[in-house]
C-alpha cells in the first residue's frame, strides 16, 4: 500500500499536569513544593508545548503574560523575588496568580517561602521543584512537550534498520514485504516495525516506531506469527528510528516507466515532510534484499556528497566535450589494456 493512503492519528489537543508529573519523574526527580489538593494535578491541563518564564510579570508588566504556559522559575525569578520586601513579595506573586496558571516549576532546587506557597495553596495550582538546572530542565521538558502534541500517522509496512538508515518498505498486500524485511533482519539488521508503523513529527523528521501490540512480532505469510527479539536476539531490534528512505515495492510491468539512472529524484509527502522515494520493480530471481542494502549505502554516499548518477553524468559531459574539441579523434574508449598475466 503506497504512503498516499496512510491514516493520520487524532492529534493530542491536552494533557493533564498528573500525566505529565508521572512521565517526568521516570527522567528528573521530581518532588511537590506546595501542598495543593490532590486533585489539582489532575483537574489542570497543559494545552501549549512552549515553556515561559515569568521573569517581567514578576516585575508587574503582564500585558504579554503567557498564562497558559507551563511557568519556570529558576534562579533569575528567584534571586529577584527573594530581594524584594515581604509585603511586594506578596503582591507581585498575587499578580502572577490570579491567572489560570497550569503548573509552576522551580529549577536548581529553589525553593518558595511559605507565604507564597499559601497562596498558590489557596489557588489551588501546583508546584513542583527539581534539583536540575533551568537550561537542561526546559530542554527535557519541551522535547517531552514535542512528543505529545505531535503530529502522528499510521502506515502499513516494514521499516528496518539498514546499515544506520531507516527504510520504509511498502507496497500492496502480499508483495512480500515482511519477506524482505526479515531477509535483512537475518543480515545483521534491525527490525523497527512491520505491519503497522506509527510515524511521529518531530523537529520536521519523522521518526518511526512499532505500536505496543506488535513491538518485535512479524507476520510471515504460511508461516505465522514469529517473535524477532526472541529468534535473532536484542540486537535485531530497535524501538524507534527515523525515517530517511521510503521504498515502493510493486510487480514488474513493461508498461510502467522505471528511473534508470536516479538523476530523477522522487518524493513522497508524509505529514508535510518530503521523503525520498524508491519505486522497486520485483520479479522472479530478484535479489531486492541487496537492493536494499545498496539504498542505504547510496544514501549515505548522497548524505556525505557524492552522488554516483551526477558524478556518470559529470564524465560523460566531459567526454563530449572533449569530442567535440578534438572532431571526434579521440582514441580508443580504453586507451590501454594491462596483461592479466595472473
Amino acid at each position: 500500500m503506497p504512503l498516499t493512503t496512510h491514516t493520520p492519528v487524532p492529534r493530542k489537543e491536552r494533557i493533564s499536569v498528573e500525566f505529565l508529573i508521572d512521565s517526568l519523574r521516570k527522567a528528573v526527580q521530581i518532588e511537590m513544593h506546595s501542598c495543593a489538593a490532590p486533585e489539582a494535578c489532575s483537574q489542570r491541563f497543559v494545552e501549549d508545548r512552549e515553556l515561559h518564564r515569568p521573569g517581567l510579570a514578576l516585575a508587574g508588566y503582564l500585558k504579554l503574560f503567557s498564562f497558559h504556559r507551563i511557568q519556570i522559575l529558576g534562579n533569575t525569578e528567584c534571586e529577584y523575588l527573594s530581594n524584594l520586601a515581604d509585603n511586594e513579595k506578596v503582591e507581585r506573586f498575587s499578580k502572577l496568580l490570579e491567572y489560570d496558571v497550569p503548573v509552576i516549576f522551580l529549577t536548581s532546587n529553589n525553593l518558595l517561602p511559605d507565604n507564597l506557597l499559601n497562596q498558590a495553596r489557596e489557588k489551588n495550582i501546583p508546584i513542583f521543584r527539581t534539583p536540575v538546572e533551568t537550561t537542561k530542565f526546559m530542554f527535557l521538558l519541551r522535547d517531552f512537550l514535542e512528543d505529545q502534541f505531535a503530529a502522528q500517522t499510521i502506515v502499513h509496512g516494514s521499516m528496518v534498520d539498514v546499515y544506520g538508515i531507516g527504510i520504509l518498505i511498502t507496497g500492496k498486500s502480499g508483495i512480500g514485504k515482511s519477506e524482505v524485511a526479515l531477509d535483512l533482519i537475518e543480515r545483521g539488521h534491525r527490525l523497527v516495525a512491520d505491519d503497522v508503523v506509527v510515524l511521529t513529527k518531530k523537529n520536521n523528521i519523522l521518526l518511526s516506531a512499532s505500536t505496543d501490540l506488535n513491538k518485535h512480532f512479524m507476520e510471515i505469510r504460511g508461516l505465522g506469527i514469529v517473535d524477532v527479539m526472541s529468534m535473532f536476539g536484542i540486537r535485531s531490534v530497535r524501538y524507534q528510528k527515523r525515517l530517511e528512505v521510503v521504498v515502493e515495492l510493486f510487480l514488474w510491468d513493461k508498461n510502467i516507466k522505471v528511473d534508470r539512472t536516479g538523476l530523477d529524484k522522487e518524493f513522497v509527502s508524509v505529514l508535510d515532510v518530503n521523503i525520498p522515494l524508491i519505486r522497486l520493480p520485483i520479479s522472479p530471481g530478484k535479489n531486492i534484499t541487496v537492493i536494499a542494502e545498496v539504498i542505504a549505502m547510496n544514501h549515505l554516499l548522497q548524505h556525505y556528497g557524492y552522488d554516483a548518477a551526477k558524478a556518470l553524468q559529470e564524465k560523460i559531459n566531459q567526454r563530449i566535450s572533449q569530442k567535440k574539441s578534438t572532431k571526434g579523434n579521440i582514441g580508443r574508449a580504453v586507451d590501454y589494456f594491462e596483461g592479466d598475466f595472473e
